[in-house]
């Protein structure tokens, strides 16, 4: 027998690795994706859209300092913060939500994104030392720099900007409901970010954000109506400002713990359309977020006086569930949640943010979606986000990511100026308004590959076209971003990646 030991060693020793390769090939099947790579470029995406000084350890290398005297117009200091997209406008109303968005994934998923969780903080730190700026005064927000008619009919670097960085602000003669309470949230929620890690610059955010809800509570407007030749038809309130009024105190009440949020939240709730069916999350549209937000309060904290939040909460996730009754969502042939023909995937993106986080709070309340009979677990939310996002990095009908620099296939002519025209370092000389129209009409792919930007995504049909002047499929925005770092830290966790 004892001969015969070393041969039934190697047997199980063989039987051992078989199992574990074989559990190992099974594991990498289900992760389709490396959701960890795509977590790290999302956040990464940022540093190209930086505007203002940039520091010594800037990683996207071929970006200058630019907009060094925004401001100054006004006699403001408003330098720093994000361009929104692929022109060179800093756009409060949209900063402000992807500020509230990276903070978001943050608080529910920041546990899980070990050496990133660094620079999600200083992506967050880059939004909110501008709106601070931007709130310095009382009854006052600066809401832009740029004029982005001027600015659109230019293709030139930041660092080359020389069109009119015109200052608009809102206050109490000209109010802007809907901007300030935004910004109040993005304040708010960052504040819950920094509390145990910078605690004098989370009360200096907090403070903050309860004087700027105060204002927009109070001197009620939308700022469209005051600023819309500038704002409009790029920002432009369509769904007026009641949704951030409920956003802005839910992250209030959040953040303080007062009872002063959670009684007007209860007082004004309804009025402010809590019950109200519209089931898109976006920049413009914060009452799913505002639901699901709620809904955790109630979920995970028992607060009893939010009940209703569930209900409402659910209403959304039912509008999503395919097949499921009262279902309203449309999807493409190749399974793509569609809202629109212009940057789809931001929807897509705000959608399986919420997917993610709701299907954790029900889990930590034991609870699932009941839509009209048919039961929604919250691994069902799950499975549905994660097709999306899997769609989102290739497994789609063209084969191909819509996330700049991961996978072998990806968007070369995206429509982003700074991405598209040659670097500082390699053309020192400047690049002026007109001229750089010669670059943005080539067939060339981007010289500056910006990692980790989401494109504005195929069309219904699935179709993409990858041309630098069809905007609406080839532009990336911050606000596409900042819900999928939350999203995709919770996959590449959930499938041993991080």
């Amino acid at each position: 027998m004892a001969s015969s030991s070393p041969v039934l060693h190697l047997f199980f020793l063989l039987l051992t690795l078989f199992f574990a390769t074989t559990s190992a090939v099974h594991h990498r099947r289900i992760a389709s994706h490396n959701y960890r790579d795509a977590f790290t470029k999302s956040i990464l995406f940022f540093e190209g859209q930086r505007s203002g000084k940039l520091p010594p350890n800037q990683r996207m290398t071929w970006r200058r300092n630019s907009g060094l005297s925004d401001g100054s117009a006004m006699k403001v200091d408003l330098v720093g913060g994000y361009y929104d997209a692929g022109d060179n406008i800093k756009f409060g109303f949209p900063m402000a939500f992807t500020t509230t968005m990276l903070s978001w994934s943050v608080i529910e998923f920041g546990g899980l994104m070990k050496n990133e969780l660094g620079n999600a903080k200083t992506a967050i730190r880059w939004g909110t030392d501008y709106l601070l700026k931007a709130t310095a005064q009382p009854d006052t927000i600066y809401v832009q720099v740029g004029d982005a008619n001027k600015d659109h009919a230019c293709w030139e670097r930041p660092e080359d900007m020389d069109t009119e960085r015109t200052v608009l602000k809102i206050d109490r003669n000209h109010p802007g409901t809907e901007v300030a309470a935004e910004t109040a949230a993005a304040l708010a929620s960052a504040s819950l970010v920094f509390r145990k890690s910078d605690p004098a610059y989370s009360r200096v955010l907090l403070k903050r954000a309860i004087r700027v809800f105060a204002f927009a509570d109070k001197y009620r407007g939308s700022y469209s109506d005051g600023l819309k030749s500038y704002v409009c038809p790029f920002y432009c309130s369509y769904s007026g400002y009641q949704d951030e009024l409920l956003w802005g105190a839910a992250w209030l009440q959040k953040a303080t713990r007062s009872r002063t949020y959670l009684n007007y939240i209860q007082a004004n709730g309804v009025t402010l359309g809590a019950d109200e069916s519209d089931n898109t999350f976006s920049w413009d549209n914060k009452h799913a977020g505002a639901k699901i937000l709620l809904s955790k309060a109630f979920l995970v904290q028992k607060v009893q006086s939010l009940h209703d939040y569930k209900g409402h909460a659910d209403s959304f996730i039912c509008s999503l569930v395919p097949g499921a009754p009262y279902s309203q969502t449309q999807y493409t042939p190749g399974g793509l949640l569609f809202k629109m023909d212009d940057s789809n995937l931001q929807y897509v993106t705000s959608t399986t943010f919420l997917l993610v986080t709701y299907a954790k709070f029900l889990t930590k309340a034991h609870k699932v979606v009941n839509c009209g009979g048919a039961i929604v677990t919250p691994r069902r939310l799950r499975t549905i986000a994660k097709k999306q996002v899997d769609y989102l990095l290739g497994d789609n009908p063209m084969k191909m990511s819509y996330m700049v620099g991961y996978g072998s296939r990806y968007p070369k002519r995206i429509h982003h100026r700074s991405s598209s025209l040659p670097s500082v370092s390699a053309h020192p000389a400047k690049i002026d308004c007109g001229s750089g129209f010669t670059f943005m009409h080539t067939e060339n792919p981007n010289p500056n590959i910006l990692v980790g930007a989401v494109v504005g995504g195929p069309d219904g049909h699935d179709h993409y076209t990858d041309e630098r002047s069809d905007y609406s499929q080839t532009e990336p925005a911050t606000y596409t971003n900042a819900p999928l770092v939350g999203t995709l830290a919770y996959l590449a966790h959930s499938f041993g990646q991080l």
